[in-house]
């Protein structure tokens, strides 16, 4: 009985649920006021012209549709069985938010690394799966979500373990925290496959970030693996 009592008074489920309901409310808002603005409206609809072209062959529909009932079916175990022991309804100070931030991209970046460098382009059946991903040599947006459904399932399963994991040497996560870096998250691995011409500031900064990882679509030879920073290819010495 004991045990139960402790399962249920650690399981948050509010909060949990809360988390969710600020992300997705967030996002939408987040877009919104983006492409308010004439040059990100612009890319937009650069990114939406090659998309349709995309979406006209057989096999993009297909594969988008798969990987995101994998990506539905990640987030709602998620968010149901391990955000709930891993997230307190508390309101933490701005300098630890910003430290949780960092310090969870920071390190699903580093597992991320070597699991694409070593794993997604080794030598084993898993290469053969990432390149349906690689199929886009020059991606836009749409690309962000063609990716094998394994490979999603993959990746959003490594993101969440290192919450999960972290939050068991620093205890649950502020309700902020989670819900930034869920967002940074998602939003940075979507830029990274985005269109984009050189522009004013923030665009020019995101054309930067999003070239180097469409130099990495290229083939499955190059380097840049890291999907939050370039700091562990940098280390490693696979920058390109």
């Amino acid at each position: 009985m004991a045990f139960f009592n402790s399962f249920y008074e650690s399981y948050d489920w509010q909060s949990s649920l809360i988390a969710l309901l600020a992300i997705a409310i967030l996002t939408k808002l987040l877009k919104q006021g983006i492409f308010k603005h004439p040059e990100a409206n612009a890319m937009k609809q650069r990114n939406h012209e090659v998309d349709k072209k995309k979406l006209a062959q057989e096999k993009y529909p297909r594969i988008i549709k798969d990987t995101q009932r994998a990506g539905l079916f990640t987030n709602l175990t998620f968010f149901t069985l391990v955000l709930p022991f891993c997230i307190t309804p508390t309101v933490g100070q701005p300098l630890t938010i910003l430290l949780n931030i960092v310090l969870i991209l920071m390190i699903y970046d580093f597992f991320y690394y070597l699991m694409h460098r070593f794993w997604f382009h080794g030598t084993g059946s898993m290469r053969q799966i990432h390149a349906v991903h690689h199929q886009a040599r020059a991606p836009t947006y749409i690309d962000a979500h063609y990716v094998h459904p394994l490979e999603t399932f993959l990746g959003l399963t490594l993101f969440f373990l290192t919450i999960g994991g972290l939050s068991l040497f620093t205890g649950p996560f502020d309700i902020i925290s989670i819900v930034c870096v869920y967002i940074i998250y998602v939003q940075l691995n979507i830029l990274n496959h985005t269109s984009i011409d050189k522009a004013s500031f923030p665009f020019k900064t995101i054309h930067w970030i999003a070239a180097k990882h469409h130099r990495h679509h290229e083939n499955m030879q190059m380097g840049n693996y890291a999907s939050i920073t370039l700091i562990f290819d940098k280390l490693f010495r696979t920058y390109e």
